[in-house]
């Protein structure tokens, strides 16, 4: 596999319009000269169906689909939430739990989105005690080449429990219900440079960086 073009461009392609997720995965990967691009930014954008029995196949499903279109080094990243004692729900369909939506929402689509999935998982860990409501959030990140050769592929989890009300206000997604136990607050709470430590995400990305620099350094 050819690194040279992506050691000397530094570009990447996000396969999402997602850009809550663009800032965290900036947050990681700017110190490092990497541009980051989502789809967003292109004139033109595919709608990939995420048909993946897991997140790391739904990555990698996004990740060849969008290098293959764009000619482009590309990200595919996929997460979520998993609850055990709703045998693993929402899972691989946390961004569409609640109602039939596309995972590339606007944003202010995707924030009444946000509102409806945290109401309905509320709802179905209603009669759940507290003792019972351990959760993880999963990021399974796949690198891309522009032939859609899969290049890199990690995942990430980050353990914590279900709250029975929200707090916090910063964040997406579940994070306003997300306590992460040993800091007492939730993902919302926490704020992006706490998160950036310990999240799903930020975990699965540290291990992806890892991997690309060694890579780049030849």
């Amino acid at each position: 596999m050819d690194w040279s073009a992506l050691k000397e461009s530094k570009k990447l392609l996000l396969g999402t319009t997602n850009r809550k997720k663009l800032i965290e995965l900036n947050a990681h990967l700017q110190p490092r000269g990497f541009d980051l691009l989502t789809l967003a930014d292109l004139p033109r954008v595919i709608d990939v169906e995420e048909t993946g029995t897991t997140f790391l196949e739904n990555a990698r499903l996004k990740g060849v689909a969008q290098a293959l279109e764009h000619g482009m080094w590309a990200i595919g990243e996929d997460s979520g939430l998993c609850v055990p004692a709703l045998e693993g729900a929402p899972g691989i369909y946390s961004a569409r739990y609640s109602i039939e939506a596309g995972v590339n929402a606007v944003d202010d689509e995707r924030s009444v989105i946000d509102q409806r999935n945290n109401d309905k998982l509320l709802n179905e860990l209603a009669a759940v005690p507290d003792t019972k409501r351990d959760a993880y959030y999963v990021s399974a990140i796949v690198l891309c080449d522009p032939q859609g050769s899969v290049a890199l592929e990690v995942q990430g989890e980050c353990w914590g429990r279900i709250l029975r009300e929200r707090r916090g206000t910063e964040g997406f997604g579940y994070d306003p219900l997300f306590e992460v136990v040993e800091y007492h607050q939730t993902f919302a709470e926490l704020g992006l440079n706490v998160k950036r430590a310990i999240s799903h995400r930020s975990r699965a990305l540290r291990e992806f960086l890892r991997q690309l620099d060694a890579r780049l350094v030849h």
